[in-house]
């Protein structure tokens, strides 16, 4: 069979490398031999990493779905849901590391198997040394369970702002239904977004060098795995500094402390160290939990320069768009960052004043109460999200369309079996590959499930509604999911559904915040549902193997992620409503979820029609549609000029509005380290990159992970109580000024008195 021509994308885009003129994740030049990691020879892209680094080593004959794999991936999954779920109440913005997994595995698999005995019938229960293919399978599953769904958040939602409380059952098959109608799509994009080589997912870099490091034998590998020891020893001893005993160290600033909270604009710029506090410009985190967030060691450095060059003129364009009172931010005296909404006088918006019981918009009440207003840095995080968007398919379609013929003409991506030169490709063909028709299986019955769940308890959507934002979220998993398989950067994209929600339901708020379920969700799971198939085929795991593994994950997060949201909600209602919250908790990704619904399901006319407030918002999709043709007209008169096909504006665009959300500390030393690793380590020491970069990220991450969930139960009030380290210098109290120095108490005591005015729908 001919090579699929997938293999080769658009020669316009072979253009990187050469010191900080580029890393080129796109070319793909053909993998015949795989040099040694001793080799000095520079990574240039995506060929040279799948070649000098990730090994195609494999043994058909290990096993995938063991005993081993049952156990422990059952329990991981079951506890990187609970722990997932109360990150996402947290004001951190953490995340499960599946690193995280990865090493917990790791050492439980070993120790199962000298533990147990391995002859008789218990050979069947430990079949030999634990191995890289049950391994990987352990840490898909687990990884799979272990992010929130945005079904669980739009059901917090519900109930903390709109006093609706969907039974067990409705909110879990609901959860379960969106995550795999995502799976589906994975599995019908795999010949475009998984097995060709310019489907890097640097992500998974790390993962796939450490997986390989802890079961390849050689001295090398075993060097490696003394150095990432030392290295995950080191920093989970470390960060227990920053994230109880010192906590000033989350976001040191010189700037802050010389001012000592005296000044509102040193907090709004150069904050950055509790929640919702400020930009943090030069604000400098050590602490890794934090740093990590800024994918320093792992993203290309075309990734992250697009990404510096967004923050830079963020800073500047939310402090100019605040103090010139765009949006009336300023003069309404409404807070520097928060993602509530608020009234004219700068207290919080009573929702419920403006709903009717079945959660419309009454006009009424509207016009006597007046209408809600967003932070200044809100409303601009908002309209570059929008132009974020707008330029992701006008970019795909300039510099990557080729691929995209290449895969939809004469509906090539339904067919399973393509040649694609890539050599783990090429290893893989030795297993039974997942017909396409098990992936239509699954989208058709979690497709029929979603419809049905829609008219339990509360009418959602109907049926046909669904079915057209399903359609919009495929549309988005081949264009969105194509930047993430090249850069690792996603682009979030739930504003633009809610736009176009705005127009199909009117007026209702449930309906829009369902709308961006089906149809942003459900693309956003395709995304990591392909990233695991692409670590699946680093790790050469039958691909059988990996699709149970996925939906295995899938059931099992659904169910725990809602019985952690109804835990935590219950003990932490007040908090969670308040605007601020706390240093343990904050409410304030389900505080984003229900502005975007009232803001665009019950206002869109009233706050985004012409002449109105907010009238430029939506207005972003076109103008960030239009910018990249500016960067490709510049690229095309001056082809030698290579910065102009380098820049990629869906990342500068998102970054542009990125930094009005919870903590700012980790930008700074993120580039630093960036531009240290991807730069001058990478061209001037090779042999050191090659074997130990993506490892440091992997002990960095790991090590941290597992110290963070220690102190959440331990310190932090995860388990029902917090334990305050003694207040002094660096760990400032709270109620008198913020970790970071920026914050005092009267800032405070307004947010919290006006979030009293926050109430329910209907009494508990």
């Amino acid at each position: 069979m001919p090579h699929s021509h997938l293999t080769e994308p658009s020669k316009v885009l072979e253009h990187q490398e050469e010191d900080l003129k580029g890393f080129s994740v796109y070319s793909t030049k053909s993998l015949e031999e795989v040099p040694s990691q001793e080799s000095e020879q520079v990574v240039r892209g995506a060929g040279d990493i799948t070649n000098l680094i990730i090994s195609d080593e494999d043994n058909p004959e290990l096993p995938a779905l063991t005993f081993r794999f049952w156990v422990l991936g059952t329990g991981l999954a079951t506890f990187g849901s609970v722990l997932s779920e109360i990150y996402f109440w947290k004001p951190q913005n953490a995340t499960v590391s599946a690193l995280f997994q990865l090493i917990i595995s790791y050492i439980l698999g070993n120790a199962m198997h000298y533990a147990m005995p391995s002859t008789g019938i218990w050979r069947h229960l430990n079949p030999g040394p634990f191995n890289i293919k049950e391994h990987t399978c352990i840490t898909i599953m687990a990884s799979t369970a272990s992010t929130t769904a945005t079904a669980i958040g739009i059901i917090a939602t519900l109930d903390l702002f709109y006093g609706v409380t969907l039974n067990p059952g409705a909110a879990i098959f609901q959860t379960f239904a969106s995550q795999s109608i995502g799976y589906g799509f994975a599995g019908l994009l795999r010949t475009l977004l998984v097995w060709p080589t310019y489907a890097l997912y640097p992500n998974q870099l790390p993962s796939i060098s450490l997986l390989q490091s802890m079961h390849f034998g050689g001295l090398l590998n075993s060097k490696k795995m003394k150095y990432f020891w030392i290295v995950f020893w080191a920093i989970f001893c470390w960060e227990i500094i920053p994230t109880w005993m010192f906590p000033l160290l989350t976001a040191f600033s010189v700037i802050c402390l010389a001012d000592n909270g005296r000044s509102a604009v040193v907090r709004n710029i150069f904050g950055g160290g509790g929640s919702n506090e400020g930009l943090g410009l030069l604000s400098f985190s050590f602490d890794w939990s934090l740093i990590t967030q800024a994918y320093p060691l792992y993203w290309p450095l075309q990734t992250q320069v697009s990404s510096w060059i967004g923050l830079a003129f963020g800073y500047a364009l939310m402090t100019g768009c605040y103090y010139t009172d765009v949006f009336q931010g300023y003069s309404r005296g409404l807070p520097f960052m928060s993602t509530a909404l608020f009234t004219g006088n700068g207290s919080s918006y009573n929702q419920s004043a403006i709903l009717t019981p079945d959660n419309t918009l009454d006009p009424a009440k509207y016009a006597e109460v007046g209408p809600p207003f967003m932070t200044t840095t809100y409303a601009v995080s908002t309209l570059m999200s929008y132009a974020s968007m707008g330029a992701a398919f006008s970019h795909i379609l300039l510099w990557h369309w080729r691929e995209l013929w290449g895969a939809f003409k004469g509906f090539n991506f339904l067919k399973s079996e393509q040649e694609f030169d890539d050599v783990h490709f090429q290893r893989m063909k030795v297993y039974k590959e997942v017909p396409q028709w098990w992936y239509g299986s699954v989208f058709i019955v979690s497709l029929g499930l979603a419809i049905g769940m829609a008219y339990v308890g509360i009418n959602t959507l109907p049926w046909w509604s669904l079915i057209v934002f399903t359609i919009l979220s495929f549309i988005i998993a081949v264009i969105l999911g194509f930047i993430y398989s090249v850069t690792g950067f996603q682009i979030p994209t739930g504003g633009f559904v809610q736009v176009i929600a705005a127009y199909v339901h009117p007026q209702q708020p449930v309906q829009n915040m369902y709308a961006k379920l089906y149809g942003y969700n459900t693309a956003y799971q395709t995304f990591a549902m392909l990233s695991d198939l692409k670590l699946g085929q680093y790790a050469k795991v039958p691909p059988r193997a990996t699709f149970v593994a996925q939906i295995s994950g899938t059931i099992l997060g659904a169910i725990f992620n809602y019985v952690l949201y109804k835990s935590i909600v219950d003990a932490h209602r007040d908090v969670l409503i308040n605007p601020i919250g706390t240093r343990i908790w904050s409410g304030w990704g389900s505080q984003e979820i229900n502005s975007a619904a009232i803001t665009w399901g019950a206002l869109s006319a009233e706050l985004y029609g012409p002449g109105k407030t907010y009238f430029q918002l939506p207005l972003g999709l076109l103008y960030g549609f239009l910018a990249p043709f500016l960067l490709y007209a510049m690229h095309r008169l001056f082809p030698r000029q290579r910065i102009w096909s380098y820049l990629n504006m869906p990342i500068i665009f998102t970054y542009l509005g990125w930094l009005p959300y919870s903590v700012n500390g980790m930008w700074w030393p993120g580039f630093i380290i960036g531009l240290y690793t991807q730069w001058w380590v990478r061209t001037r020491k090779p042999r050191w990159y090659i074997k130990y970069n993506y490892l440091t990220s992997a002990a960095l991450d790991g090590g941290t992970s597992i110290i963070y969930f220690i102190l959440n139960f331990a310190v932090f009030g995860a388990s029902g109580n917090a334990i305050s380290f003694p207040t002094w210098w660096g760990n400032p109290d709270p109620s008198v000024i913020s970790v970071g120095k920026s914050m005092t108490t009267s800032f405070f005591v307004k947010m919290i008195d006006s979030s009293a005015k926050i109430r329910p729908l209907y009494g508990h």
